[in-house]
Formats: C-alpha cells, structure tokens, sequence
C-alpha cells in the first residue's frame, strides 16, 4: 500500500518547484518514484512505519530525463552560463557540441543546431515559441541572457511536440523556479569586458508567501565598438582602414525588464509573465548600404559609444500565461502568449533604379526609415499527459495567429496574416526496466495571407505617376498548407550503456520572406527573391545515441542522418538587377534535395577529486543531391571541431568558495565545403581561460568569476559569422569579470 501511494504521487503529482524533491528507482517496480517533502516541514517520527525495500539507487532527475528520452537532449544549467557567459545568450551556449551561432556585432547572435538555423530552430520562453528574429539572418534573438536558469536542448526534427520551425531542434529557455514557501530574497548581476567596453548589470528580487510568488529582474547593458585583431578590412575589394581595430558604429545598449505573478496551491499552479527587450544596436558603417566606402569614418571613429546611422532597434514585449491542473492521473497544461515585435532599421536614403534622387517630404515615412516592421502573436499550447499503467500518453493542441505590418522606404519582406493549428498525440510505453518504446503522430493545418505591395515611385524615365507604372513588388496572395508527421523511438539501458534511437519525418512550413520576398538586403548586398510556389520542407531523420557511464567515465556518441526531399535556401544566380536592385546579384529562394549525416561526440573524465578533462567534438557533412547547386553543401555549414579542456577544482581553499580553474582549446578544421559566394574559411586554434570563486560577503555568497576569451589574440574568421562575407575577423582578446551576489 505504501509502494502504491509513491507511485501515485509520481505519476500525478509531479514536484513543485521550489521544493526539494528526491528520485527514487524500486528495482522491483518499473517507474520512478518521487517523494516530496517541503523544506521547512517537519516529520512526525512517531507515525513513521518501517518498509523493507530492495536497492534503491537515488538519480538526477535532469539526468534521468536524458536517459529516457529517444530524441537527443541536453541540459545547460545556470552555473555553465554564468562562467561562460559571452556576449549574448547563444554566444554563451557555442561551446556546446553541435551548437554554434551566426554573430552579429557584439550583443546580437542567431543560434544554428546542427548548422541548421534561422527559421528551422524553434526558441521557447516559457512555454511559448519566440517569434521575432525570423526575418533574416542579421536579426538576433530579442531576450534577457541574465533572465535564464535553465536550458533545454532537442537535437534533430522535434515537430511532433512543437510544431512546424522545429525541423533542426529546440532550444527551450526556462526561468528560475518557483520560490520556497515564505522565502524572499534576490540577486544583483555586475559585469564588464574589455573588448567592446561591455558594462552590464542585472537586478532581481523574488518571494513567496504560501500560495502567492513573485519575482522581478531589470536588465542593462552599454557596449562600445568591437575591437579585431586587423587594421584593415576588405568589402567589395576596397580596403576599410580601422581606427585601433575598432569595427565603427557597432556599439550598442540593451534595457530589459520583466515581471512574474504566481499562484500556487495543491494540484493547481498559474503564472503570468510579462516582459520587454529593448536593443539598439549599429550597423559596421562601412559593410551596410549600396555605396561602403561613403563613410564618414572622422564622425563614426570620434567616439567609441555612439550609435549612428545605419542602425536598428528593437524592442519585443511578452504577455504569457501558464496554467496547469493535476487530477487523478493526468496533468493539464496550457499556455497562453501574446507578442509584439517592433523592429525598425535606420540608415541614409540611398536612391538606386527609379527611385527619385531626393527623398520626398510628402511620405510618411522618416527619410532614415529604410524598413520597419510591426508583428503581434497570440499562441495558444493546451496539453494533457495522462499516466496510465507503464503508458505515458500525452495529446496537444496548438494554435496561433499572426499579423504583421511593413512600413519604410525600402521593402524587402510584405505584410501578411497567418493562422495556424496543430494536433498531436505521443505514447511512452515502458516495457521494463530497460527498454521502452515510444510513437507520435501530428497533424498541421497552416493558411499564409500576403498582402500586395506597390512602389511607392513610379517606375519608368519619364516618372509619370499613373496607376500602371508602380511596380508591384508582392501580389496579393493565400497559401494552406497541411502536412502530417510521425515518430517512433526507443531506449535501452542495460547497466553501465544506455542506447537511444529516434526515426521519423519532420516539415516546416514556408515563412512569408521565403514566398514574398522582393527587394535589395543592404546587409548583404544581394537581391532577394522569394518563390510563392514553395512547398513545405520535409526532412526525413534517422537519430542515434550511446552512452557509457562508469566510475570516472562518461562517453557520449550522438550520429544523426537526414534527408530533405525539398530544403528551401537563397540560392545564388547568374543575375544581376539594374533597374531596382542597383546592380546587385539576385538571389533566388529555391528547394533541393539534400543529405546530411554528422554527429557529436563528448568524453568526460574525473581523474581525481580535483581535476577533470573533456573532450567535445561535432562533425556535419551536407550537400545538395539535386538542383542548380548539385554537388555544393549549404550556407553556413560549421567545419568540423574539437574542443578540450582541463577543469581544476583545488582541495584547498583559503577562504574562498568552490574555486575553479579551466582552460580551454579550441581546434577548428578549416572549411572547403562551401556553396557560391561564400568562401572557403581557414582553421584555427583558440585557447580561452576561465577561473573564479564564492566569497562570503555579509553572510551572502558572492560569486567571482573571470574569463579570458581569445587569450592569443588570435585573427581568425568564423565561417558562420554574418561578417564572413567581408572577411572581417572575430573579436579579439577580451578580459571578463563577473560578479553575483545572491541575497
């Protein structure tokens, strides 16, 4: 009777956060058990029975997660990004296998997943799918780096459980938990590094009275230029002299600020979320606009904090509500969101093709608004994981509508409506101890609506303003999409190995860039043509994972191989547009099929109580099997690379608290597989340092930590930087400091 009631409260009532919680495996019984008990409750021994048990082993519940899981999953907790914190959140997580990121000056960065990114990476924030940086690659992640406990990785298609953009993987940011009953307190984050003049400070004040909870954070940060180990750089062949290596005008400032409201009682538990990112951030003066060498490089080098033209801002606001009930054996889970992305982009009027040379008064428009856009989202996630015998079945709902506004002189993307929904089912079924199997099934309805779109100046010589002669840049247009997907999974534990396997399909539907693009990208110099024909992207994956964990060992083996029937990319042509894109290069929009295989590979070993090796690994091969680019790879395939590092952790203390000190050594391959026009990228060698320490500062730790990035001050170029392109390098050496105090 008693087993009984643990299991039941395993399978019904998962732990609270905020709680302390153990995990407890019966080998007699084939589900893991979880005993709660608050911290600041106390046991009545006297009611206390004594129960024979047979071996029970205690695990890490995260731990425990990965090991059941046929998708390949990972954790990243709050400790690893406060020593490796780099300039944005996805800077910091580069030094995951498998992971890397398209950087954009110094605080903004797209994540890749398998060289897979942009609109193929699903982020979530509380449940609820960012939307905001799918416009392209120069546009990063609008979130809060200091407002992240805990991330959540799925390598490979993850379409079943999140939908269409998950065709590549997920990247699920979590917040701090809930608060323990009647506790407050909060924390004050300072740091600065020395490369860009990078000062940044975070505050946030938290508590819980019984079943209410708060918790507040104000985020700010001030940088200044980037500095590269270069005094010159090339765009379009024509050398850019800089000023102390200083890439001018990519300074930039960041204001953030969020606030949450719980409620939690019993099997019942609300929390609504609020919160606003604010960037602004400059544009390298010399790599944006039609003409790169008519910069007023005296203005733009006077200082090293100003933010001129061109530059962009953004800011991205959050309203999410998450409910979730438990009874009997299920758990109901639903999630709400509401969002709003402002993005506008600044720069110099810049007439080409028919545009008149002067930029009218009578537009409504700023003559320094070259693009802007205005995107609200409302999401909906309504869950039910049901727990019956060793079946874990879970059915989802997911919906979501979008709209989005354009407005500026120049055009690149039209406006448009989308709604979309999804329905899914998946069942874990826990065969014993060691295997357990698991299927899926998704369904998705999806309906795009494209606004048209005219120039806004007529486009002939004479400029005669009739009706006929402005150019139509988008037609008014309605897509539907509908697609269904399929899973199926195992895992294998037998003792020390652990086996995990994942087969199925995965698709994205087209966004509207890819179906309605039509103008000049002054970020790259090309135009950009979207194809209103595309169907939706298909992958076909097959996942594979090993592990061995003995003593003082874990090795970890990750494979993957993935078939896309129709891959959409920006393709390349031999054309070039004189009448309305200035001469550039015309990129097309475009499918093929391709085949990628690659996979990670980490080695983890404790040589004694206080040092420890690792050695991270990742390989990706792509190319293109059909199509004008058969034979080439895809854009911004990361080269192969390997990381090793040597953490020591002394005995001895003198003092100070949980010292540390790491070293580690990067070694990248250099890159040949590379698709027209990008170039082949040299390898490199890094070494970057890490140490620090807890001190006690008025009964309240304070932790310390220092990094020493690029210690060689090495030039290298990174293969999938935004900056490539140009052959401008990556930062060079940077000296970080840290420092948090938690109250």
């Amino acid at each position: 009777m008693f087993i009984e009631s643990i299991l039941l409260v395993s399978l019904i009532n998962p732990v609270p956060s905020g709680e302390n919680s153990t995990n407890v495996q019966m080998d007699a019984y084939p589900i893991y058990a979880q005993i709660q008990q608050p911290k600041d409750s106390t046991i009545n021994k006297e009611t206390i029975k004594t129960y024979e048990l047979g071996q029970v082993t205690v695990s890490d519940h995260l731990e425990q997660m990965i090991k059941e899981e046929s998708s390949n999953i990972s954790f990243v907790r709050k400790d690893f990004l406060r020593k490796n914190r780099g300039n944005s959140l996805m800077k910091t997580m580069e030094r995951l296998p498998g992971i890397s990121t398209v950087g954009i000056g110094s605080g903004t960065s797209k994540p890749l997943i398998r060289g897979l990114g942009f609109n193929q990476v699903v982020v979530l924030t509380n449940g609820i799918k960012h939307e905001g940086q799918q416009w392209g690659a120069d546009h990063g992640l609008e979130l809060d780096q200091y407002n992240v406990d805990q991330v959540q990785i799925i390598k490979g298609p993850a379409s079943i459980s999140y939908g269409s953009d998950a065709i590549a993987g997920v990247i699920d940011i979590k917040d701090k938990p809930v608060p323990d009953r009647g506790s407050q307190g909060g924390s004050l984050i300072l740091n600065a590094k020395s490369n860009t003049a990078w000062l940044g400070a975070s505050a946030n004040v938290y508590g819980r009275r019984e079943k209410w909870f708060y918790d507040m954070r104000l985020s700010y940060a001030s940088y200044g230029d980037f500095k590269v180990p270069a005094d010159t750089v090339y765009v379009y062949d024509f050398g850019v002299a800089l000023d102390q290596g200083k890439v001018r005008n990519t300074a930039g400032k960041e204001f953030d600020w969020s606030v949450k409201l719980g409620y939690l009682e019993g099997p019942l538990k609300n929390t609504l979320t609020a919160g606003r990112v604010y960037m602004k951030s400059g544009f390298f003066a010399n790599a944006h606009g039609l003409e790169p060498r008519n910069v007023n490089e005296e203005l733009h080098d006077s200082a090293n904090r100003d933010i001129l033209l061109p530059h962009q801002e953004v800011g991205h606001f959050k309203l999410i509500d998450q409910f979730s009930y438990r009874f009997e054996k299920h758990l109901i889970e639903a999630d709400f969101g509401f969002q709003l992305n402002e993005r506008k982009e600044w720069s110099q009027y810049v007439n080409h093709g028919f545009m008149p040379p002067n930029y009218p008064d009578e537009l409504s428009y700023p003559s320094t608004l070259e693009r802007s856009f205005d995107k609200k989202v409302f999401s909906m996630q309504l869950r039910d994981e049901w727990f019956l015998d060793q079946h874990q079945l879970q059915f989802g709902l997911s919906g979501e509508w979008q709209m989005n506004e354009i407005g500026g002189w120049g055009f690149l993307i039209p406006a448009y409506q989308k709604v979309s929904f999804g329905l899914y089912a998946l069942d874990k079924f826990k065969i014993n101890d060691e295997w357990q199997i698991q299927g899926a099934l998704r369904y998705d309805h999806s309906r795009i609506a494209i606004e048209a779109y005219q120039d806004w100046f007529p486009s002939t010589e004479e400029q005669e303003e009739q009706p006929s002669n402005y150019l139509y840049r988008s037609q008014a247009s309605t897509r539907t999409f509908n697609s269904q997907v399929w899973a199926l999974g195992f895992n294998y534990a037998p003792g020390k190995f652990s086996f995990k396997g994942n087969i199925g399909t995965g698709f994205r539907v087209p966004i509207a860039k890819e179906l309605g693009a039509n103008g000049v990208n002054y970020h790259y110099y090309r135009y950009e043509r979207g194809n209103a024909e595309l169907s939706p992207e298909r992958s076909y994956q097959l996942d594979l994972g090993g592990t061995l964990k003995e003593d003082q060992w874990l090795v970890t083996f990750s494979p993957f191989f993935n078939y896309f029937s129709n891959y959409i990319y920006l393709s390349p042509s031999a054309e070039y547009d004189y009448l309305y894109g200035a001469g550039n290069q015309v990129f097309n929009y475009t499918q093929s099929e391709v085949v990628r295989f690659g996979g990670e590979l980490s080695v983890f070993h404790q040589i004694n109580k206080s040092m420890n090796i690792e050695l991270l690994g990742e390989y990706v091969y792509s190319e293109q099997v059909s199509g004008d680019k058969k034979g080439y790879t895809l854009p911004f395939s990361p080269p192969p690379s390997v990381l090793l590092n040597t953490t020591y952790k002394p005995l001895w203390t003198l003092g100070l608290g949980k010292p540390y000190l790491a070293v580690d050594y990067r070694l990248t391959a250099k890159q040949e597989q590379i698709v027209p026009p990008e170039k082949m990228t040299p390898g490199y060698r890094l070494v970057d340092l890490r140490f620090g320490a807890e001190l006690n500062l008025f009964d309240s730790p304070l932790q310390l930590d220092f990094q020493v990035r690029n210690l060689f001050n090495t030039r290298y170029l990174n293969h999938t930087s935004f900056y490539r392109l140009i052959d401008l390098p990556e930062q060079g050496r940077s000296f970080n400091i840290s420092f948090q105090l938690d109250i």
